[in-house]
Order: C-alpha cells, then structure tokens, then sequence
C-alpha cells in the first residue's frame, strides 16, 4: 500500500523535531508502505528548504516515490475542492495529494487531519 506523507511531516524532520524521525524510522523500517510524496508536496519542501539543507533534503526524498500530477488527478483534485473548499476551507495542494491517495488506493499521514475531509481517503496523524 502506498503511503504519501505530507509535507509537514517531512518539514518538521528536517527541522529536527525528534517525533517526526522517530515517525519516519518506524514507517521506514516496518516495510508495510511503499513511501510517496506528491509532487506538489515535494514542491513545497524543495522551493522553501534553506541552503544549508539541500544535501540532506535531496537525500531524504530519495527514499520516496513522487507521485505525478496527472490529468485524472488534477480533474478529481477539482471535484474534491469544490466540495469541500466552501465548507472546509480545503486548499489546491491538499485537494491534489487527496487525489493521489483516492487513485491508488493509498494512505495519507499528516499532522492536518482536518485538512482531508473526504470520506474516500484514509488518512491518519502521523503522530500526537
């Protein structure tokens, strides 16, 4: 099963917030995920990482698969927020990395629970 992280787990890692490692170690070394990143996510870390990060960001994504922004995934991204934008105030990157999980089937772990409202993603906190 494919596990997408979302960009606030990996962030606070970098940043070296000691539950975020100790999150990625364990999902890392239990073997049960296919690790991904959607390529939005992956934007957002590598567009704002600080320079004296890069080598160890760089290697980091490298243990994750970066899922592709696809026609299909952007038109059920769309549909996504437009359901759930007015009510939930869901964003566009949100709405593309739900999209990615919703094709393939994959798992979602955040610290934003309440930024995936829909019922068709599984999605769970990374850590408490």
């Amino acid at each position: 099963m494919k596990a997408y992280l979302d960009s606030d787990v990996i962030i606070w890692h970098l940043r070296g917030k000691r539950k975020a490692t100790d999150f990625l170690r364990e999902i890392y070394q239990n073997g049960e995920y296919e690790l991904c990143i959607g390529a939005i996510q992956r934007a957002e870390i590598v567009f704002f990482m600080r320079p004296e990060e890069e080598e160890k960001t760089k290697l980091l994504l490298s243990l994750f698969k970066t899922e592709p922004v696809t026609q299909s995934t952007v038109d059920c991204a769309a549909q996504l927020y437009r359901q759930f934008n007015p009510s939930h105030g869901v964003d566009i990157n949100d709405c593309l990395l739900a999209a990615s999980a919703i094709e393939s089937g994959g798992i979602i772990f955040t610290l934003n629970v309440k930024h995936y409202p829909m019922s068709e993603v599984v999605v769970k906190q990374a850590w408490k």
